[in-house]
């Protein structure tokens, strides 16, 4: 099933999809991005990643070709444009891929311009050549949200934060982390549906709650999981009780709030 596009049947979720795949639920959330996680149709195609294939919160993925794959229908899936893959991947031809091949594939980006568009900026070049560029930004760019996501309460009662959302020092997009005293539990942030509550390598238990409007918070380094899938949580519901960490002797919640699979600073969300 690894690799494999695959078609949804009556009954499926993402959550039984990745357990019959034995792929973790956030990673094929990530492979998916277009999915509606709520609203699965019968018939969809839905891509099972494989070994070989990465998915970083902050991008750039690994992508493996599959047969029929052009830089076109790629971008199509991500959402991004066939022009930033091949500068991605200056040695790849987009006539000659070749099965298994693997490529990096940048996220986001916009549609190119039409030529009017471009006209315009041509046009307006000379009058801006003088003017600076704009300071390049550290943190990921806002976005428009829901009306539901306001003001929702923090995950922990007592926490301070040890890492804010944003990217390293490498570039590399990282979710809020926060550090709390032992046997704190974790608690939903908003009402919502347990869509995974298990294991995952390098982030201990994790539980995953999906909200209204295609929201989903995360809630990880867990030590011991109080929900089970399919159990609906209201705000300040018990998810898990926090974890200690053997290198820093901490206890942290990683937390982490996406809207389809993208991820959002919780600094918009939480009051």
């Amino acid at each position: 099933m690894s690799g494999d596009w695959v078609q949804v049947q009556r009954g499926d979720t993402l959550g039984k999809l990745a357990a019959r795949a034995n792929v973790p639920l956030e990673r094929l959330e990530r492979f998916n991005p277009g999915a509606d996680t709520r609203r699965l149709e019968i018939g969809q195609r839905l891509l099972i990643p494989t070994q070989q294939e990465r998915a970083p919160s902050g991008g750039p993925y690994r992508y493996q070709i599959r047969p029929g794959d052009t830089f076109s229908s790629i971008a199509r899936h991500f959402g991004t444009t066939s022009g930033r893959i091949q500068s991605a991947n200056p040695s790849a031809s987009p006539t000659s891929l070749r099965i298994g091949q693997v490529v990096s594939l940048p996220l986001g980006g916009s549609a190119p311009r039409s030529s009017s568009q471009r006209q315009a900026a041509s046009s307006s070049g000379s009058s801006s050549a003088n003017k600076p560029a704009a300071a390049p930004t550290s943190s990921a760019p806002s976005q428009a949200l829901p009306s539901s996501a306001r003001r929702w309460p923090w995950p922990l009662d007592d926490y301070r934060v040890v890492r804010r959302f944003g990217p390293d020092s490498r570039g590399t997009l990282q979710p809020m982390l926060l550090a709390t005293q032992a046997g704190a539990q974790a608690k939903s942030v908003a009402p919502g549906e347990v869509r995974f509550a298990d294991g995952m390598r390098q982030l201990g238990e994790v539980v995953i709650v999906h909200h209204a409007d295609n929201l989903q918070t995360v809630y990880a380094l867990c030590e011991r999981i109080l929900v089970e899938v399919g159990k609906q949580v209201s705000a300040g519901d018990p998810l898990c009780e926090v974890g200690q960490s053997s290198s820093t002797q901490r206890y942290d919640l990683l937390f982490d709030l996406r809207q389809g699979g993208k991820p959002i600073d919780p600094k918009q969300v939480l009051r």
